[in-house]
């Protein structure tokens, strides 16, 4: 549960406080915390995913949150330290291409990959996080500080268990259906209802639109809402990218040795916090070859994240794009 918002006294420095970023593909979270991890400020903006949006686009988007965030918490920029989770952040060429935009923003700043904040929630961030939202991504961390990552190969070469997937694999059982070569289901008319469409070939301009992708994904309420009501395609395609990625988790667990007392899992992202049936064939599926210990439900991983920057090391423009 979110703790009551405190406001910021006049008397009291922004350098005393905490900001932590969630860059998503569909959303841009801040929050802004004091000393003792309660929250005083946030802010929301449009999906920041560099590599879908540009690097300008994207960088403006965060900014945004960042300063409605301060405007709420009725504080100046820069804040003392900030933690900011990146979708898309994996190499250090891709922190040193956003931190000018975002340098002023804190004193001490630490880019990871958006992953990276389902970890803060975890005692010590050991365990293994599970994001499932526009795309999906594995990362773990053992008690040796050692790190291993699956999924997150973008749109095109792997992101099953996400929003995007479910929606592709919907679109495409739905044209299948519609060319006379797949299986009855009510996928299609739903779709095109939602779409405010009359026809199928109508679809190819609303997927390949700049927002095609966000689109796409956001049929993933969709699929949830058809299979409750008994279609089988639906309920397959939700069964499948449960399957794989919790197979995606476990490759993860495997490769990070945990002992045998139980995996500390993270569960990050709208799928997990608004569609319990699949958060739970997920964990199905993950228990049939991992034990599991305390599972953590992410709401807001931007909390996370700003509670995290409070032990952060006083050095200037931390990075790290270990994901």
């Amino acid at each position: 549960m979110v703790p009551p918002q405190k406001q910021i006294s006049g008397k009291e420095i922004a350098h005393d406080f905490f900001l932590g970023l969630d860059s998503g593909g569909s959303k841009t979270y801040a929050t802004i915390v004091d000393p003792e991890g309660q929250e005083v400020g946030h802010g929301l903006a449009e999906g920041s995913n560099f590599t879908q949006v540009g690097l300008e686009v994207a960088t403006q988007r965060m900014r945004e949150a960042i300063e409605a965030a301060a405007r709420t918490a009725g504080c100046s920029l820069p804040i003392g330290k900030a933690w900011l989770g990146i979708a898309g952040v994996a190499r250090q060429e891709h922190i040193d291409a956003l931190l000018p935009a975002l340098s002023s923003c804190a004193e001490v700043i630490h880019i990871t990959n958006d992953a990276e904040l389902g970890l803060c929630a975890l005692e010590q961030r050991v365990g293994v996080a599970i994001i499932a939202g526009t795309g999906s991504i594995v990362l773990g961390r053992n008690t040796e500080g050692r790190k291993a990552r699956a999924g997150g190969w973008g749109y095109l070469l792997g992101n099953e268990g996400s929003g995007y997937t479910i929606g592709q694999n919907a679109l495409v059982a739905a044209l299948q259906f519609a060319d006379g070569r797949g299986q009855p289901t009510s996928l299609l008319d739903a779709i095109l209802h939602e779409w405010n469409l009359s026809r199928a070939e109508e679809v190819i301009s609303r997927v390949y639109a700049q927002a095609g992708r966000a689109n796409v994904a956001r049929l993933s309420r969709i699929v949830f809402e058809v299979a409750r009501a008994g279609d089988e395609i639906a309920q397959d395609i939700i069964e499948r990218n449960a399957y794989e990625l919790a197979c995606t988790c476990n490759a993860v667990c495997s490769r990070l040795d945990f002992s045998r007392q139980g995996v500390p899992l993270a569960l990050v992202g709208g799928l997990f916090v608004h569609e319990i049936p699949y958060r739970e064939r997920v964990l199905d599926h993950i228990r049939e070859r991992t034990p599991l210990a305390r599972i953590e439900i992410v709401s807001e991983p931007s909390l996370w994240a700003a509670r995290a920057a409070r032990a952060l090391p006083l050095a200037e423009h931390l990075a790290d794009a270990q994901s």
